[in-house]
């Protein structure tokens, strides 16, 4: 399976509670529901796309519980997110979470210091995506890995100021190429990318030269 990371991000980078005040106050985070004012109508229409990929879901522990809490509520059968939180295979990141703690649905608990190599595993089995969504840590810790093969991003134009960064300082230098993009719908301005992480995963270097009065690169 491929490993695909989904994350709402802001035009700095931060990922943090986009969706509501209380969602993620983690590290006083006061400017959670910055993504609200800009989620128009058609706005979130990529979001159905991306989880109608989904074979799995890999979450960190509390993006599992506050998708859980506000997810099985959703009832409505052509809700396709719902669909596929409630429905298919789960793997919730947790030494805390016991089995019945994590209950929700096909959910399955990884636990121990070995996560890389069981996430590995994971994709090491047959299906088409292994999806992420949210979990800033655990993105973290599979980025520096280089286990990370696709990014899907909405990026809004706000700039929030403080919160979780996608790619914070110390990130491990990697290269992606743009395979989709388009400005979402509603208006708002926001843009949808689809990266894929390149061949060589390297970001390289060079520079800009000026060689017989023309500019060029070395």
């Amino acid at each position: 399976m491929r490993l695909s990371v989904h994350t709402f991000v802001s035009l700095d980078g931060v990922m943090q509670g986009p969706g509501g005040l209380q969602e993620d106050r983690s590290g006083g985070f006061d400017r959670g529901g910055w993504l609200v004012p800009h989620s128009t109508e058609g706005q979130l229409d990529p979001v159905a796309r991306w989880f109608d990929r989904a074979d799995a879901v890999l979450l960190g522990r509390n993006t599992f519980e506050m998708m859980r809490t506000y997810w099985s509520q959703v009832t409505e059968p052509d809700n396709i997110v719902a669909t596929v939180l409630n429905d298919r295979q789960k793997y919730v990141v947790s030494n805390t979470l016991t089995d019945a703690g994590a209950a929700w649905g096909r959910t399955t608990v990884l636990r121990g210091d070995d996560i890389v190599e069981q996430v590995r595993s994971l994709k090491e089995q047959p299906g088409g995506e292994l999806q992420v969504h949210g979990s800033w840590q655990l993105v973290r810790t599979l980025h520096d890995a280089g286990l990370v093969d696709v990014h899907r991003l909405i990026q809004f134009p706000v700039v929030v100021g403080t919160g979780k960064r996608l790619f914070a300082d110390g990130a491990v230098p990697s290269a992606y190429r743009i395979t989709e993009s388009h400005v979402a719908a509603g208006g708002s301005g926001a843009v949808a990318l689809t990266l894929h992480r390149t061949a060589s995963g390297s970001t390289g270097a060079g520079e800009f030269v000026v060689r017989d009065g023309r500019e060029g690169t070395a």
